[in-house]
């Protein structure tokens, strides 16, 4: 079966990170696409061998703007690294989507526990309209992102800045390489699957999102598992590092 693909041109780009590249589309003719926040595009590429693709999550939330966002972690020598990296504002590829079912859905006033490593914090920014709104009804929120150094914290003012604004969200980091020499109450040194014995969790409240690297998520459900959490309550978006082309 064919896949539906559209048009879609580079808005802007820049360095949200010194390692992750921030890249907004918008649909080159003009319509609108709708989506869900935690959702995911694919970005269509054409090589010698035929046509690819590569998936990324939605960074923003839907707009008036049109805007879609995605961050990019380069992979050296990838061929969606490479391509992306060449594209200038006004160029046009193909995209897909959107698809996923990582988002937020009907249910009771819970508290989300909202984990990711690298540019898996991305869909997590989409979800903070939603999750300002369910704050209302009693729903509670902690973000915890996982990073090998402050520098690479991506997106993490934007989360800082929605957990100061809120008392029932709280925010922390984990930095696995390099830990600051003067650090933050929020920051601390380790993996995020560490940090999930200080939580307090309870699997009669909490629902955990986990999204990033696919050893992370693994060694998580069975932390998780073993804390009498069920596959039900652990939703989960692996990101694949593409290999190297060539």
């Amino acid at each position: 079966m064919a896949i539906d693909t559209f048009p879609v041109e580079l808005a802007w780009r820049r360095h949200v990170t010194p390692h992750v590249l921030h890249l907004a589309f918008r649909r080159a003719d003009g319509t609108a696409l709708p989506f869900v926040p935690g959702q995911f595009l694919n970005l269509h590429f054409a090589t010698e061998a035929g046509g690819t693709h590569r998936s990324y999550s939605i960074a923003n939330p839907p707009g008036p703007d049109g805007l879609l966002e995605i961050a990019m972690s380069p992979v050296p020598g990838g061929l969606a690294s490479l391509a992306l990296a060449a594209l200038q504002p006004g160029d046009v590829i193909e995209a897909s989507g959107p698809y996923g079912r990582f988002v937020l859905r009907d249910e009771a006033p819970c508290r989300y526990v909202l984990v990711g490593t690298g540019t898996g914090i991305t869909p997590y920014r989409a979800m903070l309209p939603q999750l300002q709104e369910r704050l209302a009804a009693g729903f509670r929120v902690q973000i915890l992102l996982g990073v090998w150094r402050r520098e690479e914290l991506l997106f993490g003012d934007d989360f800082r800045a929605f957990a100061d604004a809120h008392e029932a969200v709280e925010f922390g980091a984990c930095y696995s390489r390099e830990f600051p020499a003067g650090p933050e109450p929020w920051e601390q040194s380790g993996y995020v699957q560490t940090r999930f014995s200080q939580l307090g969790l309870d699997p009669e409240r909490d629902l955990v999102y986990l999204c990033g690297n696919p050893a992370m998520i693994d060694e998580s459900v069975e932390i998780l598992k073993a804390m009498g959490f069920t596959l039900k309550q652990l939703r989960r978006e692996k990101y694949l590092s593409a290999r190297p082309a060539g």
